[in-house]
């Protein structure tokens, strides 16, 4: 075939892209035509010349990684899925924001074959690819060798002028940039128009020199319909190994349409029929819908077979490196079907009734410590809180590019330097981080933490509520858990932030009273693998319980369990305590006991989702239908404990925020104490009796 024959099927199979996509929109009566019509030719040169990926085969782990972060354009992916091969038929293209059809309005990971992440929150794609770009680096640091390449991919993103006015955006590519990712490429849509008008309302600033100030290789492509211009710019990035990529292509939003191209109007809304109609005659298609000509579908296949042909190439590469080191091969398998390695409970530490008051941050970082060495793939940081948080594994080395810094000069936590470092230095940027994990996580072969102060899950919300949606495998480690963190004052005090989790589906939330239940939430965390889960822990030291006396802390993995009670069988009242709190219920429910012989119970209740998903002949055990005594304690806002304590009930807690003043303070003038709790309850059964 001949260059002119060449160019004409590339230009006939770019329509092909174009038209699907506004076929499947003005079916749908809904959608963004705009990205798909002019970002058509960039996302085809994409995927035909360079994307390393076999259709057969979507979870293949040497795949290079395609995530579109402006999602709302989620037809243009769809279009690329069904033509070169995935499990995307072209009835699920017609189902397109159909009831539980594979092509929902924004790509969703689970729901669509060779779809990466969920985007559709703008700029949450460009931090999900950075985790996806750091997590290459590191296992391309830890299992490659001089003659065995197993880990040596691409992430690329397309994204729009939306994701990048976000601020995640350049949190992560700040970040990216820092630590050279040069395996990170961005395909920068530049159309100049946003859903509200053109970008010279809001959007003047030199996009180019920003990246570059961040450390990126930067590239334009004036014509985003110029496929060969667009190929030497996407090679020259694969070149530029020591930076990221940012290619920034001016296109035409809504390529094509005679009436609507270049204008906002196309961004969110559907053509119309007349201007479908304008756009098939302007474009020389078929009226007919849905059209994909022979040529273009064997064109396009030629993919599958080129994946299929790349994967097998691996796969006898890998069976060589299997075969020179076979105890490395394993745990490289291990950790990419996310399976934890034999034993690793054995790791855990103990903690007795004997020892002295800790955090649980505190004990949170005893429980890292003997995990880090017998989980390689566990890996994280902190939100530039690590001395704080105590989120580090010590003599594991910090995440950064190779030859960067001394420890000296950079603090290093550890004794490795280069990309084989576990501990991820994320700076002051809690969205971009939760992100980043998010990416780390889905990219496989990662078990990430992340940890900041429990106030600023504020700032990490977006990107955990992304993480439940996907079912992301991520550990939030969440310290200064309450208005015990004290004179820091109520900017720093969580009030209404545990329940603003909880109401989160999808998230698991555990707030431990003790080091004894803190080994067992971390456990719960990792085995917890079909989500994302929040520990969060104290700054103030909390005496550990005494488990020869009281109920053991494997209780936690049921999400509540009887503490102790007074008296076997029903009791009169139900004490509920959270976290340090469980400590105040435990001392009001003695003083009932001892002082009024009133015949007390206490639960411990650290994780509510874990433990509404018991059976109901558990959860009647231990909260009995029967016990309307009962009483809540925990510092945060009271909203919401009524699902445990009914409207009969009472509920000791925050009513407004915290104030500066030491913590032991703040519990005495907020109520939160024993003696309050003891007369609340003795209250309740007043009115009860």
């Amino acid at each position: 075939m001949g260059d002119k024959n060449t160019q004409q099927l590339a230009e006939l199979s770019i329509n092909t892209i174009r038209f699907l996509a506004v076929d499947a929109i003005q079916g749908a009566k809904s959608g963004h035509p705009g990205l798909p019509m002019g970002g058509a030719a960039m996302a085809y040169t994409l995927w035909t010349r360079h994307l390393k990926h076999n259709p057969a085969n979507p979870k293949w782990v040497d795949r290079d990684r395609f995530v579109l972060s402006a999602g709302h354009g989620s037809m243009l992916l769809y279009a690329l899925l069904h033509l070169t091969g995935y499990d995307v038929s072209l009835d699920d293209i017609r189902a397109f924001r159909s009831w539980e059809s594979k092509t929902p309005g924004h790509p969703e990971f689970g729901a669509t074959p060779g779809v990466e992440v969920t985007t559709g929150p703008l700029g949450q794609g460009i931090g999900d690819a950075v985790g996806m770009a750091m997590a290459e680096a590191h296992l391309a640091a830890v299992y490659n060798r001089p003659d065995a390449a197993i880990v040596d991919h691409y992430t690329y993103v397309i994204a729009g002028d939306g994701d990048l006015m976000e601020g995640i955006s350049y949190e992560a590519c700040s970040l990216a940039g820092h630590l050279k990712l040069g395996k990170l490429i961005i395909l920068y849509d530049d159309n100049l128009i946003s859903l509200a008008g053109e970008t010279r309302l809001s959007f003047t600033e030199d996009v180019r020199t920003r990246f570059e100030s961040c450390g990126w290789h930067v590239q334009r492509v004036q014509d985003g319909n110029d496929i060969d211009a667009l190929d030497r710019a996407i090679s020259a990035a694969k070149e530029a190994v020591t930076r990221p990529s940012l290619i920034a292509v001016r296109t035409v939003i809504g390529y094509g349409s005679p009436a609507k191209q270049g204008t906002a109007s196309c961004h969110g809304s559907p053509l119309g029929g007349d201007e479908v109609a304008a756009t098939r005659q302007n474009l020389c298609w078929p009226e007919e819908t849905f059209v994909v000509p022979k040529e273009v579908s064997a064109h396009m296949r030629g993919v599958l077979e080129r994946g299929k042909q790349q994967e097998a190439a691996w796969n006898k590469a890998f069976e060589r490196y299997r075969q020179a080191d076979p105890a490395t091969a394993a745990q490289f398998e291990r950790v990419q079907k996310g399976a934890l390695p034999p034993n690793w409970e054995a790791s855990l530490p103990a903690f007795s009734g004997n020892m002295k008051p800790v955090s649980t941050r505190k004990a949170s970082e005893t429980v890292l410590q003997a995990l880090a060495p017998v989980i390689p793939e566990l890996m994280g940081g902190s939100a530039d809180l690590n001395p704080s948080t105590l989120t580090w594994l010590k003599g594991f080395g910090d995440f950064q590019a190779p030859g960067t810094g001394s420890k000296e000069t950079q603090g290093a936590v550890g004794d490795a330097w280069g990309y084989e470092g576990r501990n991820i230095h994320f700076g002051v940027r809690e969205h971009a981080m939760t992100a980043i994990a998010s990416g780390l996580a889905l990219h496989g072969g990662i078990l990430p933490f992340v940890g900041t102060f429990f106030v600023f899950t504020d700032y990490m919300r977006p990107s955990i509520r992304l993480a439940a949606l996907m079912g992301a495998h991520v550990i939030y480690v969440l310290s200064h858990d309450s208005v015990g963190v004290g004179e820091d004052g109520p900017t720093h005090q969580p009030v209404e932030h545990l329940m603003s989790l909880r109401a989160m589906p999808g998230l698991t939330v555990i707030r431990p009273s003790d080091a004894t239940e803190t080994v067992k939430a971390w456990s719960s965390a990792l085995l917890n693998t079909h989500g994302p889960t929040a520990l969060v822990f104290s700054r103030q030291d909390i005496p550990v319980i005494d488990r020869s006396r009281y109920a053991p802390a494997d209780g936690l993995h049921r999400g509540g369990y009887t503490l102790w009670e007074s008296l076997e069988g029903t009791p009169e009242i139900i004490l509920i305590g959270t976290g340090s709190e469980l400590q105040i219920a435990l001392e009001a429910g003695k003083i009932l006991s001892e002082t009024d012989d009133i015949s007390v119970r206490v639960v411990s209740l650290p994780s509510w989702e874990l433990f509404d998903g018991q059976p109901e002949e558990y959860r009647e055990e231990v909260l009995p239908s029967s016990v309307k005594a009962r009483v809540a304690v925990e510092a945060g806002i009271r909203l919401g404990w009524e699902h445990y304590v009914g409207l009969e009930g009472a509920v000791i807690g925050m009513d407004g925020f915290g104030a500066s003043a030491p913590g032991p303070v703040l519990y005495e003038k907020f109520g939160l104490t024993a003696r309050h709790v003891t007369e609340v309850a003795r209250n309740l059964l007043s009115v009860d009796g």
